[in-house]
C-alpha cells in the first residue's frame, strides 16, 4: 500500500468514525474548524524541519509527489486523519467519565 493510499484511507475511517460509529460529529462544528489552522501551522512547521532536512524521507515511488513546506501532501491528510481520531476519542470517552 502506498503512502498516499494509507492517508486516504485513514482520513476516510477517522470521518467514518467521527460521523457514524462514535457520533461526535467534531466535523460539523465551527470550533474544530476554526482551530484547525492552527494545528496545521505547526504540523507545517515540523514536517518542513523534519523533511527539509532530510530527518526523513519517503520513496517517491509511495507519494503523489505534491509538497507543501517540503513534506508530501499526504502528510496532510495524515495529520488530519491523526488528530481528528485523537479528539473523538478524546470527546467520546470524556462523555462516558473516562478519566
Amino acid at each position: 500500500m502506498t503512502y498516499t493510499a494509507a492517508a486516504v484511507l485513514g482520513v476516510l475511517v477517522a470521518v467514518a468514525l467521527d460521523l457514524f460509529v462514535l457520533r461526535v460529529r467534531l466535523l460539523g462544528r465551527v470550533v474544530f474548524w476554526a482551530t484547525y489552522p492552527l494545528i496545521l501551522f505547526f504540523q507545517l512547521l515540523s514536517n518542513g524541519i523534519l523533511t527539509g532536512r532530510a530527518i526523513v524521507r519517503y520513496d517517491p515511488g509511495a507519494i503523489l509527489g505534491w509538497r507543501i513546506a517540503y513534506a508530501p501532501v499526504e502528510d496532510l491528510l495524515f495529520g488530519f486523519a491523526m488528530v481528528l481520531l485523537t479528539l473523538d476519542l478524546w470527546v467520546w470517552w470524556g462523555r462516558r467519565g473516562v478519566n
